[in-house]
């Protein structure tokens, strides 16, 4: 790896799961030149490469009128209408050119000419396109292989965003106070030398995914800690609707699993949620049953288990599958297998976990933040299209649709004019007696994060518990800004410091917002 201190581009990608890569891909195109960041040495890892069930498209019988009333219904009426209408009406052409036309991605078919459509909670019609059960892994692994072809990519693996570069916060000349504060690029940690290197660009695109695992119990990758939230709050953007944690109903309850999630399309497929004594509850709170919106199943789902003093329910696919259950969730099928579960012969432990955030950076219809040259895209984003509650099998499509429409902006409105030299900007500034860090103090300081999150800014809040999460958060940022500014720069700080103000934007956004609403459920 380089070890240049600074890196130039047109476009800065931060983040490489579909919404990164589709902004990233549509970039390289246009002939711009594109950095993509992203913190894992594994180009793949991301939300998107863990995306089960699929994108949705439009099935038979199926329009954007009818897709928009379910987005809608699902996100309890608070959606952006325009921003709907943007995912309703272009969605299967993305889909249909991008994924399907230029990445050849070998969806699901029902004949040699016709395409399989799943059914997922939330949804009137058939539209999920899916690859069985691993969709976002093909979906990945194909935009990495296009990325890879172009000449005017650089793809910067194992490399942890730190902050957004930004003046004038971070410039040496004070007349740039004047000046209407913009992004030029981001300093940028390489994990493997442990220093920090400065990427100016022309613009910068967040991409970095969402925040689950700053809850104790979340179906999102380890490194979903909302770091893109983070550093635009700091930065200056607007961030809104935090309060709006989506939990998915079904995690696979398991001690060395991991967060594993059970697909809504198996729920889709006609499987039904039962107690530990084998009685069906979904008709008792809502006619559409194991298919009413998700916050619904989940707060179904918690009730259950409080009221029997349980830490999961089952969710049994193998007394209703009229197909082979093998070939239709292979993943599914042998992941649980490894657990000792085979879902062919028994129901499958659940229990909610964090799933996805509904707010974020406060984007237009093409992406762009409150902060000049900085865009937002996927699910770091809010464009409104989820209101207070996602609908399922979205997630893929609004990224795939932002990322794409954010980097044609971008090369339609390209200005290569910049006010400033990069000697105007400070360098990343080193502690002089960087201490070693000692993990024991990071993972304790994770635990007190995720289990106050968990317990008292989840599924089911009251002001009480909100109030007691905001002072515990509140002494711990403190405790956590003070470590960081006295160890030596490593990714596994730098992570905590985003993970400790998220946590602290939902607990003040809920506490904002004394209304029930979709996934924000307050039993005051």
């Amino acid at each position: 790896m380089s070890e240049e201190k600074s890196l130039t581009a047109d476009i800065l990608v931060i983040g490489c799961g579909i919404a990164g890569a589709s902004a990233a891909l549509e970039a390289a195109k246009s002939g711009l030149r594109v950095i993509v960041v992203t913190k894992n040495s594994k180009l793949e890892e991301s939300n998107t490469y863990y995306a089960q069930g699929g994108i949705v498209s439009l099935g038979h019988d199926d329009y954007p009128e009818l897709l928009k009333e379910d987005i809608v219904q699902s996100g309890d009426g608070i959606n952006n209408p325009a921003a709907v209408d943007i995912l309703a009406s272009e969605g299967k052409k993305a889909v249909d050119d991008i994924l399907i036309k230029d990445l050849k991605i070998p969806f699901a078919r029902s004949a040699p000419d016709s395409l399989d459509y799943a059914q997922e909670a939330g949804h009137s019609r058939r539209r999920i396109l899916h690859i069985k059960d691993t969709t976002g892994k093909t979906v990945e692994e194909r935009f990495i292989q296009a990325l890879k072809k172009y000449s005017n990519v650089k793809l910067l693996a194992d490399h942890t965003a730190v902050d957004l570069l930004t003046i004038p916060h971070h410039s040496k000349n004070p007349t740039f106070y004047y000046e209407e504060p913009h992004c030029v690029g981001a300093y940028v940690l390489d994990n493997e030398s442990g220093r920090v290197r400065t990427i100016f660009a022309h613009y910068t695109i967040l991409a970095t995914g969402g925040c689950g695992t700053v809850y104790l119990y979340t179906s999102n990758p380890r490194g979903a800690i909302g770091d893109g939230y983070a550093m635009a709050y700091r930065a200056g953007a607007r961030i809104v609707n935090m309060e709006y944690i989506q939990f998915h109903p079904t995690s696979l309850f398991h001690r060395d699993a991991g967060g594993f999630l059970i697909s809504e399309t198996v729920r889709g497929e006609g499987a039904r949620l039962k107690t530990k004594e084998g009685k069906t509850f979904m008709e008792n709170y809502n006619k559409k049953r194991e298919l009413a919106p998700r916050d619904e199943v989940t707060r179904a789902i918690y009730e259950e288990m409080t009221n029997s003093n349980s830490s999961y329910v089952y969710l049994d696919l193998v007394s209703y599958a009229k197909f082979d259950i093998r070939k239709r969730f292979p993943n599914i099928y042998r992941t649980c297998l490894e657990y000792g579960i085979d879902i062919t012969k028994e129901p499958i432990p659940v229990v909610p976990a964090a799933h996805y955030c509904c707010g974020g950076v406060l984007v237009d219809e093409w992406g762009k933040s409150s902060l000049r040259s900085l865009f937002a895209v996927g699910e770091v984003s809010c464009t409104g299209v989820h209101g207070a509650n996602r609908l399922a099998s979205t997630s893929l499509l609004e990224g795939l649709v932002w990322g794409t429409r954010a980097s044609k902006y971008i090369a339609s409105h390209f200005n290569p004019a910049v006010s400033y030299k990069s000697s105007d900007i400070h360098e990343w500034y080193y502690p002089e007696k960087g201490e070693e860090v000692d993990p024991a103090l990071i993972n304790q300081d994770w635990i007190s994060i995720r289990s106050t999150m968990w317990n008292y800014a989840g599924i089911i809040r009251t002001k009480k518990r909100l109030e007691r999460a905001r002072a515990d958060l509140d002494y711990l940022r403190h405790r956590i800004e003070k470590f960081y500014k006295e160890v030596k720069m490593d990714a596994k700080v730098v992570g905590l410091k985003h993970g400790i103000l998220v946590a602290q934007l939902i607990t003040y956004a809920a506490l904002g917002n004394p209304v029930s609403l979709g996934s924000h459920y307050l039993l005051d």
